[in-house]
């Protein structure tokens, strides 16, 4: 008579476990960095009396009035200078910065990477070093709380980078393709527009998202050489800190607010975004 064998229960891989740890740190460590966030937003909803407790206020009746003071504090007008400066800037750096990376890249000068190192050297400059000159020189030319002074530091601010970053994803485009063209008798212009952006499309969006975010960002031009009519968002966040003391509620509606634009725009090119910044990556 034959022993009746039973099966054993199958042991869980080793990998699984050490699978499941490693997903477990992961989303500790995004919670970690994303936790600021969180708290941000959920300080806009309360009121300033709950703001700045301690302990902290945990649990509160949520409310919309901090975002209605900051509508009712001139908001619109802010974030309409901050969308001009934006995307005026960023259209100048792709239209200067397309043609100097295609320059750099298929039909590259003597000494290409001087030209490269000139280019990212400017951004090695303290910014605090030249306000003075900007002021005086904007100044002097009644460009003073003016957006259009913003536009033009901001395009220079960022064409640098664009510049590095357009060169880049020229040069992951396949020679073949723009050869082929060339014997089909197609004009500089017709193979940067019609065979060459469209390859590189996510690249074009990655340097503009990258482009609007620094500009969008930026504060201390903006605090500097603009008072009333040019005023940016950044700068309106400023005006919580007061004498009368810190408006944690108010300036935690107020930021939520003037960041959801950038959020929106970035979550909606989310895919172009990783397909430009890992072009390259993988052969």
């Amino acid at each position: 008579m034959t022993a009746v064998s039973t099966p054993r229960p199958a042991r869980r891989p080793r990998g699984s476990a050490r699978g499941a740890a490693l997903t477990a740190a992961t989303w500790a460590i995004a919670l970690l960095f994303v936790s600021p966030v969180l708290w941000l937003v959920l300080t806009a909803f309360k009121e300033e009396n709950q703001a700045a407790t301690d302990p902290p206020t945990l649990f509160f009746q949520p409310t919309l009035d901090r975002f209605t003071a900051v509508l009712g504090a001139d908001f619109l007008p802010y974030a309409g200078n901050s969308l001009i400066a934006t995307v005026a800037s960023t259209v100048l750096v792709l239209v200067l910065g397309l043609p100097a990376a295609y320059a750099l890249s298929v039909a590259p000068v003597k000494r290409t990477q001087d030209v490269l190192f000139f280019f990212i050297s400017t951004k090695m400059l303290p910014v605090v070093a030249v306000v003075v000159p900007i002021y005086v020189a904007a100044s002097w030319l009644s460009m003073l709380d003016n957006v259009w002074t913003l536009v033009v530091l901001y395009t220079a601010m960022n064409l640098p980078i664009a510049v590095w970053m357009l060169r880049s994803f020229f040069l992951e485009v396949p020679g073949a393709i723009v050869e082929a063209a060339r014997v089909e008798g197609a004009g500089l212009p017709r193979i940067l527009w019609s065979v060459m952006l469209p390859v590189m499309a996510p690249g074009i969006a990655a340097t503009a998202l990258i482009c609007t975010i620094f500009a969008w960002n930026e504060f201390f031009f903006a605090v500097n050489l603009t008072a009333a009519q040019a005023a940016t968002v950044p700068v309106f966040l400023t005006g919580f800190i007061t004498s009368e003391g810190l408006f944690v509620a108010q300036l935690s509606a107020a930021a939520v607010m003037a960041s959801l634009p950038i959020v929106v725009v970035g979550w909606t090119a989310q895919r172009q975004l990783v397909r430009g910044l890992s072009m390259g990556a993988v052969k």
